[in-house]
């Protein structure tokens, strides 16, 4: 199935893209996406936390994901 990554800071970087289009496996679960993630792009181990959320709502490592769901990978951040 086909799903839709949207990125910033960090994810953005390692990625090389804002957005891009990922094919995975059904059923695929947000920490199945997390081992896909990173066993592609090997910087993702270094981060601490990554938040994910599907179609505009945050979401856990159990929710599975379905055919075109936009999915926002949200890196750690902080401030000052």
């Amino acid at each position: 199935m086909k799903i839709k990554l949207v990125t910033f800071g960090i994810a953005k970087e390692i990625i090389g893209a804002p957005e891009c289009n990922l094919e995975v496996k059904v059923p695929c679960n947000i920490g199945d996406l997390k081992q896909i993630l990173m066993t592609q792009y090997q910087e993702f181990k270094k981060l601490q936390s990554i938040k994910f959320a599907i179609n505009e709502n945050y979401q856990e490592d159990h929710f599975l994901l379905h055919e075109g769901d936009e999915v926002v990978i949200i890196p750690p951040v902080s401030g000052g």
